[in-house]
């Protein structure tokens, strides 16, 4: 019995659970917030890939959260990057309107489900 917990302890610490990062990118006239709530990404590829964008000309700061915080307008709820098996959450914050883009990207795209808020 102890040997099953301790590989089951393994499987699941290798999955984020409670993880997220705020991303707040600025540049002249642009200002953008959102937070990635991790649902399948290993640990080490959320925090070294998926929260590290490079956003050519614009100043990102990335703050690591135990959840994506209240008051965002949208949601894009298990949302795939790019052909990976991989989910997470994306919370938008700022400019409501932008949500008309937005919601088709994340189901279309992202093969996501959008939730106004």
């Amino acid at each position: 019995m102890r040997c099953l917990a301790a590989v089951l302890l393994c499987v699941t610490s290798s999955l984020a659970w409670g993880e997220a990062c705020v991303v707040h990118s600025q540049a002249q006239r642009l200002d953008v917030k959102v937070c990635q709530q991790n649902r399948s990404i290993p640990t080490n590829m959320f925090r070294t890939g998926f929260c590290k964008p490079e956003l050519k000309g614009q100043k990102v700061a990335v703050a690591f959260v135990e959840q994506c915080p209240a008051g965002a307008y949208g949601v894009c709820r298990n949302a795939t990057v790019g052909g990976t098996p991989y989910q997470q959450d994306i919370h938008y914050y700022g400019v409501a309107s932008d949500s008309a883009f937005l919601k088709p990207f994340c189901e279309k795209q992202s093969k996501g489900v959008w939730m106004a808020r």
